[in-house]
């Protein structure tokens, strides 16, 4: 579909590979509303982009669905997520493995609800952002990435309650499959690794193959979101390389 004054409402759209989307929307003709709790950040952004900006906690309950009642989206674009204390398994503490549980599967849970008891209009587009530890794991941030295979299974549940309500709602998850430099959790993950390994961080991204910068992330959120190849699609992979990869359909 095109996205030409299209209502989006991005969350952790004020900084990294949330940015970056949020400026491949804005090129794209749509109307984009940032949620973040960095108001120097969102003041940078709406002076820079246009774009409008809200400040609050994604995990605040009461927050996504105030944001929701307000803007009423046609997309909602879940990016949202904390740096994960990184750390082996042998050396972690109970607050730094579940950190991702009470920040990202928290919001996740409560932004995905509100969406579904809101409801959003029928035709609307939620996209949840995970990860590919999601599908591979990530030995050196604790509970990083069962929480967004969690995301992943969130966004599925939320389409069954949407057909069993015959809401009209669509979720769809993104789950970029590379580090990406330029942002909190890249840097944060991309160093912890490299230095257990001897290496400088560039030398350990440099193992993902073609870089993948926050606006070409954006780019290929875009080409999910208005390429109709893409239709069908549940969750999808993205890479510098390869572009968007369907990992999964509705019907799988």
């Amino acid at each position: 579909m095109s996205l030409k004054d299209k209502n989006v409402v991005v969350t952790g759209g004020s900084r990294g590979l949330g940015l970056g989307l949020v400026e491949a929307l804005v090129a794209h003709g749509a109307r984009v509303t940032v949620v973040a709790r960095d108001t120097d950040a969102l003041d940078s952004v709406r002076n820079r982009l246009g774009v409008a900006t809200i400040s609050a906690d994604v995990t605040d309950e009461t927050a996504a669905h105030r944001v929701l009642g307000e803007v009423r989206p046609d997309i909602l674009a879940l990016n949202a997520g904390t740096k994960p204390p990184m750390g082996r398994l042998d050396q972690m503490t109970w607050a730094d493995f579940t950190a991702p549980w009470e920040h990202d599967v928290k919001a996740g849970l409560h932004w995905l609800q509100a969406a579904l008891n809101l409801p959003l209009k029928p035709g609307s587009r939620v996209l949840v952002v995970s990860s590919g530890a999601a599908v591979d794991g990530s030995p050196m941030s604790g509970g990083y990435g069962g929480a967004k295979r969690m995301l992943w299974f969130m966004a599925r549940y939320a389409n069954r309650v949407s057909q069993q309500r015959e809401l009209g709602i669509v979720f769809q998850t993104i789950l970029p499959r590379q580090m990406v430099l330029g942002t909190g959790i890249g840097d944060t993950a991309a160093g912890a690794y490299a230095r257990a390994m001897g290496i400088k961080p560039e030398a350990f991204v440099a193992r993902f193959g073609t870089p993948m910068p926050p606006r070409m992330f954006g780019e290929n959120v875009v080409a999910v979101l208005d390429d109709p190849i893409h239709a069908e699609g549940f969750a999808f992979g993205l890479t510098g390389a390869a572009g968007v990869t369907m990992i999964e359909g509705f019907a799988d």
